[in-house]
């Protein structure tokens, strides 16, 4: 039976202008300004607001905030209570979910898997450093293997086969060892005996959408991507006909996965119209907020609380 219980910030503060033509006054509050700033109607003010314990993403809420200022010969004043969106520090909430999660793993190797271009090596460098975990490439393991060469030419000169082979032994290794976050070939999936080693660890699926994956990879080029380097013509149009293709392969192998962070729901709940804007570390808060879920549910839901 296990309790997790985590701590987050309740109180946020910072400081910002305001047009002191728009304060509503009223007779309480303190807070000391130039006759400078009294002339230019402009205020320096420290806003402060107590967060109330919810379990819902702390990344965008409404809350109430109050606001006191006044100076010299200025009558006391206080702007109306209103709801703002509060503008969250993402890596403070990053590191606050990491730390509540991190114990819990126990250890447990993370496979990050997902269509190429679809960020495993950045979100998984990221989500290394948050929890204390050691970052791995398996395609670089896998050059490694054979002697640095890189993945497109053991495709060209060896083969997919070959390769495949490499990765599954490349798996298999890794999934005796612990404190690892794995970023994993895009096609590592379509064997059930890597999922068998994956299941060892949390699997954990980037969905992105095919749309934004051709965009990404058009604008780079295809040359490292050997499953997509011998199309011609338009690049987004060859890369983004070629992701369907291998999507339509794969897809139902990468449900497979512990949990799926899903950057168009990231998105969505952010208030953002592509997936584009998101920053990996909003992608990463994600993957832990999944593997929460993940945790809950595999331990019967009721004995894990953050």
């Amino acid at each position: 039976m296990m309790v997790m219980e985590a701590t987050v910030a309740q109180r946020l503060q910072f400081s910002t202008w305001i047009d002191s033509e728009k304060v509503a006054r009223r007779p309480s509050s303190s807070a000391r300004c130039s006759q400078r700033l009294k002339e230019q109607n402009k205020l320096r003010v420290l806003v402060a607001a107590h967060l109330p314990h919810s379990r819902v993403s702390n990344r965008h809420r409404h809350v109430a905030l109050e606001v006191s200022c006044s100076y010299d010969k200025f009558p006391a004043s206080t702007v109306e209570s209103g709801n703002f969106q509060t503008p969250f520090d993402e890596s403070l909430v990053l590191k606050n979910k990491a730390q509540a999660i991190e114990p819990y793993l126990n250890g447990r190797c993370i496979y990050l898997v997902g269509m190429m271009g679809s960020g495993k090596t950045t979100v998984g460098k990221i989500l290394s450093q948050a929890i204390n975990y050691s970052f791995i490439d398996s395609d670089t393991l896998v050059e490694h293997e054979v002697g640095g060469t890189s993945v497109a030419e053991i495709f060209k000169h060896n083969g997919e086969g070959f390769f495949r082979d490499k990765e599954t032994e490349v798996l298999r290794k890794l999934s005796l060892m612990h404190h690892l976050v794995v970023s994993t070939g895009g096609g590592a999936v379509v064997r059930p005996i890597n999922w068998k080693c994956m299941k060892k660890g949390i699997s954990v699926w980037l969905d992105v959408p095919l749309e934004a994956l051709a965009q990404r990879i058009a604008a780079v080029g295809t040359g490292s991507r050997p499953l997509l380097h011998h199309e011609s013509g338009d690049a987004y149009r060859k890369t983004f006909m070629r992701l369907t293709s291998l999507f339509e392969q794969r897809g139902d192998s990468y449900a497979n996965a512990s949990a799926r962070v899903s950057l168009k729901n990231i998105a969505a709940k952010l208030g953002y119209r592509d997936v584009s804007s998101l920053t990996p570390t909003a992608i990463v808060i994600e993957v832990l907020e999944q593997i929460e879920v993940f945790l809950k549910e595999e331990d019967g839901h009721a004995h894990i609380t953050f």
